[in-house]
């Protein structure tokens, strides 16, 4: 018998059929979309390819998503009805407090609901990574659970485990990027002009930084497998490409792992919060790495 659950937020991007069949307690974010001044809101719990696909057509199309954080009443509804289920003991993921500060909220709303439910615990990750990074730390998570261990032992192990979690991000379009103030407006324009594609990692404090620019995607690939090469996948195998519809460049990007390493990653689609802020037409990888981000980021660019 299980010795606690496993929960998290959608800024996991685990599919619906996934999340069901390990047993994931799942919270959904929300969005809106905004075109000549119409709102259309949803709720970030895809069940199929189609409903991304069409996100990412309607991003195309003018509409402007935005997104808002998991805020304190949701994470209270969430928490209380696991703990009127008869749950005692859950890990819990949510975004990097690099991107936001819901670790904050959802450590209080723990409490509080903690203090209704005596018997429920809730121990918090920060997982210093979103999207599939924090995905991967979630399947972590579910495997230890089904393994036997304690929520407690989980928790420790998760939290050494995470600076083992490698990314690379390449966005298709620097417009996205500007929006989110992480290039200047005359970088996103000439940067686009030219066909620049920026490597994105989290680092250690789980925030995003704009490591090296390349010209065109297959350069960008190129040095994907640089980073690889330098951190390999650890033996478990754990590596998943994503991306903001363009499969076709995500399963260039496989194909050229697989030649590699002789691991083929799973392929996915990045759900509309995340992908609110990439833009479409992306393609990012994450791996669970032999090496830390410290280590890797300073031997690539010491």
């Amino acid at each position: 018998m299980a010795l606690f659950d496993v929960s998290s937020d959608s800024t996991c991007d685990l599919k619906k059929d996934y999340v069901e069949k390990r047993g994931i307690w799942f919270v959904p974010l929300t969005f809106t979309m905004e075109k000549d001044g119409k709102i259309e809101e949803g709720f970030d719990n895809f069940s199929a390819t189609e409903q991304y696909e069409e996100f990412y057509k309607k991003v195309r199309a003018g509409y402007f998503p935005r997104t808002a954080k998991l805020n304190y009443e949701a994470h209270i509804a969430h928490f209380t009805k696991m703990a009127e289920a008869g749950v005692k003991d859950v890990v819990h993921f949510t975004i990097s407090s690099g991107l936001a500060n819901t670790i904050t909220i959802t450590t209080k709303a723990a409490a509080d609901v903690k203090e209704k439910y005596p018997d429920f615990n809730v121990y918090a990750v920060d997982p210093l990574t979103a999207t599939i990074g924090q995905g991967l730390l979630v399947r972590v998570a579910a495997d230890c659970r089904d393994k036997g261990m304690t929520a407690k032992e989980t928790f420790e192990y998760i939290m050494e485990l995470r600076q083992n979690i490698q990314h690379c991000v390449i966005p298709d379009d620097l417009f996205y990027l500007k929006k989110g103030g992480r290039v200047s407006a005359v970088s996103a324009a000439f940067g686009t002009m030219l066909n620049i594609k920026p490597m994105i990692v989290f680092d250690r404090e789980g925030k995003l930084s704009v490591v090296e620019k390349n010209k065109g995607m297959k350069k960008a690939f190129a040095r994907v497998i640089e980073h690889l090469t330098k951190a390999p996948i650890r033996e478990e195998g754990l590596a998943v490409v994503v991306h903001t519809d363009n499969e076709k460049g995500a399963i260039e990007l496989a194909t050229l792992i697989e030649a590699k390493t002789g691991v083929r990653p799973e392929i996915t689609i990045m759900g509309p919060v995340i992908g609110s802020h990439v833009g479409p037409g992306s393609v990012s990888f994450a791996w669970l790495s032999t090496k830390t981000r410290d280590w890797l980021h300073k031997e690539l660019y010491s």
